[in-house]
């Protein structure tokens, strides 16, 4: 495995993620040691990096497949942090789990639209937003 590949993806996967992606990888790092290349390399490093599409609108598509897989919130959760601090607006956030109904069904679109109602409020009194 490349250092060159490992480091691009870290620095791709720090301006996505930030510290909540980072505890994400070190909450597992007990169970699979190597979990933090799995995550950096491929996603961040292979995919992440690519030019065509930038990364707001990469964390959008990733809150709809996650909203339309359902059973997904703490990813959710994740990549809602990450298109906010991105720069994605609250009502992209919003519209992009709303669409998903269509497709998904409401159900889901629901739990991932009181999923981004709490991280929304969370900032908010941190003062994120």
């Amino acid at each position: 495995m490349s250092e060159d590949r490992y480091g691009r993806g870290l620095e791709k996967f720090r301006e996505v993620d930030g510290k909540g992606g980072q505890k994400a990888v070190d909450d597992l790092k007990e169970l699979v040691p190597e979990i933090d290349r799995y995550l950096i390399e491929y996603p961040f490093s292979d995919i992440y990096s690519r030019p065509g599409l930038d990364l707001k609108t990469r964390e959008l598509a990733a809150i709809a497949a996650l909203a339309a897989m359902g059973n997904c919130e703490p990813q959710l959760r994740v990549h809602i942090h990450a298109a906010l601090n991105l720069g994605c607006s609250r009502q992209e956030v919003v519209e992009v789990i709303l669409q998903m109904s269509v497709y998904a069904g409401f159900p889901r679109s629901i739990n991932a639209l009181y999923a981004a109602k709490d991280i929304f409020a969370k900032r908010q009194s941190s003062g994120k937003d």
